[in-house]
């Protein structure tokens, strides 16, 4: 990954940052975007001075459609990969869930993906890859959470259509699973610190392995799918799991 320039959104905190890091520390100029202002300054102060740290909002249509622009801005005149990461999540029963709700995670997760794909096409490689970051939840059963398996489902299903439209450009499109992680999402849901860290470890129960996933974990398969070892991979939604479909 040495001198590649590699945009990774939702990039402050969780997945996305422990993959800027770890993308840096291999050479490649990373650029993160994110929403929080504390959370932008923390991810300015963890990665190289070389790195881009930009606010960008994946819940806004008009930052979506702004970003190659908004790269642009920046001096940017090429981009080898992208990791498509920023997520949102909302839980509870269907007697509960509000129109917002669904509006809320189909904006950062599915619009915002897409038209972050297309305002970035000037911009990206040939070759280059890009990774949507999507969850095992788009293929197996999650109680309380049909809208953001709803999400994940479509995420994995523009994955393959557009690993299909873009293979003319030279650019891979791939989507990758998830299981739980032990990332700041949990955090997110009006927990404690407590709590969270219980429900983490629940859900990594769930797994063949019996504990969650680390962020660096999943990190390294989106480094993988963004280098050119992949360059036969195209299409496809990549499962790192710890075997919770096979429990």
């Amino acid at each position: 990954m040495k001198n590649k320039t590699i945009l990774i959104t939702g990039g402050t905190t969780g997945i996305g940052l422990a993959t800027a890091q770890l993308l840096a520390a291999d050479g490649a100029r990373v650029i993160v975007t994110g929403r929080n202002p504390e959370t932008l300054a923390a991810a300015r102060h963890s990665l190289p001075a070389t790195a881009l740290v930009v606010k960008s909002d994946s819940a806004s249509l008009a930052d979506a459609q702004a970003l190659g622009a908004t790269l642009r801005s920046h001096g940017v005149t090429r981009l080898d990969g992208a990791f498509l990461n920023a997520g949102i999540g909302k839980f509870g029963p269907i007697d509960a869930a509000a129109p917002q709700d669904f509006e809320d995670q189909f904006n950062v997760n599915v619009r915002g993906p897409y038209f972050q794909i297309q305002s970035l096409l000037p911009l990206l490689a040939n070759p280059s890859a890009i990774v949507i970051n999507a969850s095992v939840v788009a293929s197996v059963n999650f109680e309380h959470a049909s809208i953001y398996s709803a999400t994940k489902a479509a995420v994995v299903s523009l994955g393959r259509s557009l690993g299909a439209e873009l293979a003319p450009r030279g650019i891979r499109v791939n989507t990758l699973s998830p299981g739980p992680i032990e990332t700041p999402i949990f955090g997110k849901l009006g927990l404690d610190p407590a709590a969270a860290k219980g429900l983490i470890d629940s859900l990594g129960q769930g797994t063949l392995l019996k504990r969650a996933g680390r962020p660096e974990e999943i990190a390294k398969l989106a480094r993988f799918l963004l280098s050119a070892d992949s360059s036969f991979i195209i299409g496809e939604d990549i499962v790192a799991d710890g075997g919770v479909r096979h429990v």
